[in-house]
């Protein structure tokens, strides 16, 4: 969501870095474009007046002037006020639960924001991250099909759902709901509550109710990131009737252009406690001004990475793994793995986007057509392959190619791209096993950037132009993009097992 904004700061602290000095017309030139930025993103106007203000003032100071790298200092500025904008560096991450359970969570927001999906997401963050007890309840009467859709996604984060009495209305329901949480030992009661398409009387009095006899300890609301500021405005009304604790951001993968979520709270007051980045109903995040503002400003966030990568880890297949290296061993059915965990973690652009400096990089990649579509292919053509094949890739004459291509709907072309990037990856993986560089060298096999920044290594170019006709062969990744350098034991990265500590 945040991509074109990244992309337009990007270009102005590239006109700052390297300078000698800057001078108080150069922040103001800076100042004025990063306002232009804001505003071209749908940050409100408000808002991005306080930011540029905030930044000027300490930007023009003596100490930045005449630093030695002025240019890095007003990047650190504006980092500092981003986020501060988002929250400020204090900012509690995730739900406050009480001493005292059952904690009352109750959900609120319009119909189609997400509300349903998201009360779901919470309760399998809370039953997976913290191990507690979660019963969720629907409370909208008015949508039975909303009722049924709460219980479906119960059964699959693995959380207890209240059982639907038809006939009862929603306050009738949130008594039992309370009492059924008490009774029952619940550590976390989640209300999914009755939404409408938009803002009414009837909506606010029944929520109005609803928070008067369960006095929740977290009033959650749940706003389209995509809405732009018509997510403020709802925001503003609701927390007007409701004792609102917090905002959830849905769909922040989307292309919107993230104004919402930079305006949301410096404008209500209200923390944004998570952000949805998916459908699935594993995809929230605790919401992190610093990690966010890193994001945005194209420094990527390796600790959300390193929490998708921990959290599909297997120790056992990391082992196993670990010996088929030291031995030089990689057969096909390894490769799968690592595309698959690729995939896990976002896909191609989901791990580009949480790693330092490759803002640049995804553009370039985006244009050789190297994206989410290329690991599904290279998945179904090894999926097509027999167990023999997977094992021996030597067995694979051109008849057998044929074959595999017809069963994967691809050209035989892509099946030698995937028996060469296998060859490749092979030897890299031979290199790693005897070298002992762990991370790091797994890192420079790929051609992952390093974390200090982007680097356009030699070579970049012509591998570019390779990707455009066809010839780039490692898993979505161009040879040479970026440097080394990572740190130690990151679990579940493709292609590295994790040892013990």
């Amino acid at each position: 969501m945040f991509d074109a904004l990244t992309e337009k700061l990007g270009g102005v602290f590239d006109s700052l870095t390297g300078r000698g000095a800057l001078s108080e017309k150069d922040v103001d030139v800076a100042l004025r474009e990063i306002r232009v930025a804001l505003l071209e993103a749908d940050v409100a106007l408000p808002v991005a007046k306080k930011f540029v203000d905030s930044v000027r003032q300490e930007a023009v100071g003596e100490a930045v002037l005449r630093s030695v790298k002025p240019g890095q200092q007003v990047v650190k500025i504006v980092h500092d006020a981003l986020v501060e904008m988002l929250g400020g560096a204090g900012n509690a991450v995730g739900l406050n639960l009480s001493t005292e359970p059952p904690t009352v969570v109750m959900m609120a927001g319009l119909q189609g924001s997400g509300k349903t999906t998201t009360t779901a997401k919470i309760a399998l963050r809370l039953r997976k991250l913290e191990r507690k007890r979660v019963l969720v309840a629907s409370l909208d009467t008015r949508r039975p099909a909303a009722m049924e859709q709460l219980k479906v996604l119960a059964e699959q984060a693995e959380v207890d759902f209240l059982p639907i009495v038809a006939g009862q209305s929603a306050i009738d329901i949130a008594k039992r709901a309370l009492a059924t949480a008490k009774l029952s030992g619940f550590d976390v009661l989640i209300l999914d509550t009755a939404g409408r398409a938009s803002i009414d009387e009837a909506l606010m009095a029944e929520a109005a109710e609803i928070a008067a006899l369960t006095k929740p300890f977290e009033t959650l609301l749940v706003a389209d990131a995509l809405t732009g500021q018509d997510a403020v405005e709802t925001a503003k009304r609701f927390h007007e009737r409701l004792p609102l604790t917090g905002i959830v951001l849905t769909r922040l993968d989307g292309d919107g252009r993230g104004g919402a979520a930079l305006s949301m709270r410096s404008i209500t007051g209200l923390p944004i406690k998570f952000a949805g980045v998916s459908e699935k109903i594993d995809g929230l995040e605790a919401f992190d001004p610093q990690r966010v503002a890193g994001r945005i400003l194209g420094r990527g966030d390796i600790v959300a990475l390193v929490e998708k990568a921990s959290a599909d880890f297997d120790q056992e297949k990391a082992e196993r793994m670990a010996k088929k290296m030291a031995k030089g061993q990689f057969d096909l059915d390894d490769l799968a793995d690592q595309l698959r965990q690729i995939q896990k973690l976002g896909g191609i652009g989901g791990v580009m986007g949480m790693l330092p400096g490759v803002a640049k990089a995804k553009k370039q990649m985006e244009a050789a057509n190297m994206n989410e579509k290329m690991v599904t292919r290279q998945v179904a053509v090894i999926s097509s392959m027999t167990k023999a094949e997977r094992k021996k890739p030597d067995l694979l004459n051109a008849s057998r190619r044929r074959r595999i291509a017809a069963g994967a709907g691809v050209d035989v072309a892509e099946v030698n791209k995937v028996l060469k990037m296998h060859r490749q990856m092979a030897d890299m993986m031979k290199a790693v096993g005897k070298g002992g560089k762990g991370l790091g060298g797994m890192m420079q096999a790929l051609g992952m950037p390093q974390q200090g920044g982007f680097r356009t290594p030699p070579g970049f170019a012509q591998a570019m132009k390779d990707a455009e006709g066809g010839k780039t062969d490692l898993p979505g990744l161009p040879k040479g993009l970026g440097g080394a350098g990572a740190p130690p034991n990151f679990p579940g990265l493709p292609g590295l097992p994790t040892k013990k500590n």
